[in-house]
C-alpha cells in the first residue's frame, strides 16, 4: 500500500529529508504528477555552499524549518481532525491543488481512501 506524505507544487521543496541528513539510503519516493524540472545537490555541495557564503546557510536553514513546522502541523491535524475535517482545511488552504492533484493521491495524503474522498466531496457538493 503506497502512502503520501507530502504534496508539493511549484517553488516547494520535496525531499527525504531524513535519508538527506543522517546520509542514508532513501526510505521515500518522489513521483512527479506534472511535467517538473528537478534541481538535486548533494549533501557535501550544500555544506560547503553554507560555510563559503552564510546567505544560502539561512535559505536552507529557513527552508528546513518551513518544512519542519509544516510536517509537525500536519501530524496533529491528522491526530485531531476528522477525515471530513481534514479535506475541508486542506482545500480551504490548498484549493489549486485539489484540482490538480488525482482523487486516490489526496486521498492517500488524507489518510483516507479514494471512495471515502469522493462520498465528502459528493456530500459538500450538495450543501454548496
Amino acid at each position: 500500500m503506497e502512502h503520501t506524505i507530502s504534496i508539493a507544487v511549484e517553488d516547494w521543496f520535496i525531499s527525504d529529508f531524513n535519508s538527506y541528513i543522517v546520509q542514508t539510503s532513501a526510505s521515500l519516493y518522489i513521483e512527479a504528477l506534472e511535467e517538473t524540472t528537478i534541481q538535486q545537490i548533494a549533501y557535501n555541495d550544500v555544506e560547503k555552499l553554507c560555510d563559503q557564503f552564510p546567505k544560502f546557510e539561512r535559505f536552507f536553514r529557513l527552508a528546513a524549518q518551513k518544512v519542519f513546522a509544516y510536517s509537525q502541523q500536519r501530524v496533529l491535524v491528522n491526530l485531531e481532525k476528522s477525515a471530513e475535517e481534514r479535506y475541508a482545511e486542506f482545500l480551504k488552504k490548498y484549493p489549486v491543488i485539489v484540482q490538480r492533484v488525482p482523487q486516490y493521491v489526496l486521498a492517500s495524503y488524507l489518510g483516507m481512501s479514494a471512495e471515502f474522498l469522493s462520498k465528502i466531496r459528493k456530500k459538500n457538493a450538495k450543501f454548496s
